[in-house]
């Protein structure tokens, strides 16, 4: 297999490194005692890991079958978990989690495309969506009642911009009326309406952003009006209106997610919303740090507030638990999650409490 430019850039000067345990402070609920985590990762990782949660994350064990799996995502009834196999000949993975500690392989199938970074089940359960990093492409795969993958009912082709597409996510809309997909490549995020009889995309809106944007993903406020856009080309976050009546995205406030004395080498990776709105969180690499945000006008204006260093390299993902009072961060190149307290009142994202080393760590999906 050859290596793929994304995770060559990823991984590049990374070696597995462990963050000093420091004291979370007593103040902060910690997730559920048993609970359990999936962590993705890309070679030499071992692709997925199965990990406790309790105090912090410790692996139990590994997944075989599942190499690079650089993204996850759960069918709508928490039945089945999906993943990406980033490779140049791409392919994704449907797992049964009927015992959640041991995840069993049902199948694989090709994603359609080169390099798939990104998949997400549509709320009927019965497809799933997936963007094409590499070929800039975006591919549907009807999920039979056993959760098994079949073959693509759809494979859309972005067209290039001033660059190459390159398909980095696609998710539905929270009407679940609409599909979007965000192209970095393309600087362009695609609205499609989809026909679950056919399985078939056909495009309603292309939004085309300031050339060398480079959108990467988008979260949606909780009020269902508000996209964040996180471009990782321009360390900016574009916040679009969102009409879920018409599908159609308007471009508002630009904002910076780094500061004027920031590494001239910064890529935003991930961006997350609190579940009341109040905040927005983006990931930066190159700083690595979290930036957090305070919205306003119903989401509709963001006011940066701070950064919050990861204690790792390269913070390519992270998630927020359900309690909303610790950020789990997956740092790639330094092959390090860590996690970090959060003040849901204030926003306030802590210093690292500590770490777990999992090579090329990619992503932490909580259970």
């Amino acid at each position: 297999m050859r290596i793929n430019r994304r995770r060559f850039f990823g991984v590049v000067g990374g070696t597995a490194a462990t963050v000093g345990l420091m004291s979370a402070g007593t103040a902060h609920a910690r997730p559920r005692s048993g609970s359990l985590a999936y962590v993705g990762s890309y070679a030499p990782g071992d692709g997925l890991d199965v990990a406790k949660v309790h105090n912090g994350l410790s692996l139990r064990s590994a997944v075989a079958g599942d190499a690079n799996a650089s993204w996850l995502a759960y069918s709508p009834d928490g039945r089945f978990l999906y993943s990406t196999n980033e490779t140049d000949d791409g392919s994704v993975t449907a797992l049964d989690l009927a015992d959640p500690a041991n995840p069993v392989v049902l199948n694989s199938q090709s994603s359609g495309g080169d390099v798939p970074t990104h998949l997400s089940v549509h709320p009927s359960g019965r497809f799933l969506f997936v963007a094409n990093y590499g070929s800039g492409s975006v591919a549907v795969l009807p999920i039979g009642g056993d959760g098994t993958l079949g073959a693509c009912t759809d494979l859309v082709q972005h067209q290039p911009g001033s660059r190459p597409p390159n398909a980095h996510q696609v998710v539905t809309d929270p009407s679940g009326n609409w599909v979007i997909s965000v192209d970095l490549g393309a600087d362009s995020v695609y609205v499609y309406e989809f026909d679950t009889s056919s399985g078939k995309l056909t495009e309603h809106q292309h939004l085309v952003l300031p050339d060398g944007a480079g959108p990467r993903h988008l979260a949606f406020h909780p009020g269902g009006r508000i996209a964040y856009i996180v471009q990782e080309l321009r360390s900016e976050v574009t916040v679009a209106g969102w009409d879920r009546e018409t599908g159609t995205l308007t471009p508002g406030q630009v904002v910076a997610t780094v500061g004027a004395d920031a590494p001239a080498v910064n890529y935003p990776g991930e961006v997350q919303v609190a579940a009341d709105g109040r905040f927005v969180y983006v990931s930066n690499r190159g700083e690595n740090s979290i930036a957090t945000f305070a919205a306003s006008a119903g989401g509709a204006t963001l006011t940066l507030l701070g950064h919050t260093p990861t204690g790792g390299d390269w913070p390519r993902h992270f998630t927020l638990d359900a309690t909303e009072r610790w950020i789990y961060v997956s740092n790639q190149r330094s092959g390090t999650v860590t996690w970090l307290p959060l003040d849901k009142t204030t926003g306030t994202v802590g210093p690292p409490a500590n770490s777990l080393a999992v090579p090329a760590a990619a992503m932490v999906l909580l259970r």
